[in-house]
């Protein structure tokens, strides 16, 4: 590539859940730690597009942090709405949607590289002070990618 994802870029590991109270659950007695805040996101979403059109779902949404890493393990549980992670968790069932990668100011660039070799965009949000476009990159790579600035 052009514009290649650099692998210390890490920062995401996002898995899609049927069941957020079952998956912390698990989560939190194999890593011994203590519950995360389940954040709940609501509708609308006015920034942000799912395959071309103006997203309307919900999740609930937990971040597990790596301490000492610059990653996290964020956990999410959809709801019926039409979203990619709900795509995913009917296609799939429960597993890893993304990976989430900082480029920096080759955001654009890596999306756009990505785009021009026939990977959709699935989710493209904008918000005050950041970004980010989740590519479907399944069928190559069996996972999305999630491109982030920072």
């Amino acid at each position: 590539m052009k514009h290649p994802v650099t692998l210390g870029g890490l920062i995401q590991v996002a898995i899609v859940v049927e069941d957020m109270d079952k998956a912390l659950d698990h989560w939190c007695e194999l890593f011994a730690i203590e519950r995360p805040e389940v954040r709940v996101m609501g509708l609308p979403n006015a920034d942000e597009t799912y395959r071309g059109e103006q997203a309307s779902y919900g999740m609930q949404l937990a971040v597990i942090e790596v301490p000492g890493q610059p990653v996290v393990i964020e956990l999410m549980e959809p709801d019926d709405n039409p979203s990619t992670f709900r795509e995913f968790l009917d296609k799939h069932g429960e597993g890893v949607h993304h990976l989430g990668f900082a480029v920096g100011d080759a955001r654009d660039a890596v999306v756009g590289e990505l785009a021009g070799r026939g990977h959709a965009l699935r989710v493209e949000a904008f918000y005050p002070g950041g970004s980010w476009t989740v590519v479907d990159t399944e069928d190559v790579l069996g996972v999305n990618l999630n491109i982030k600035p920072a």
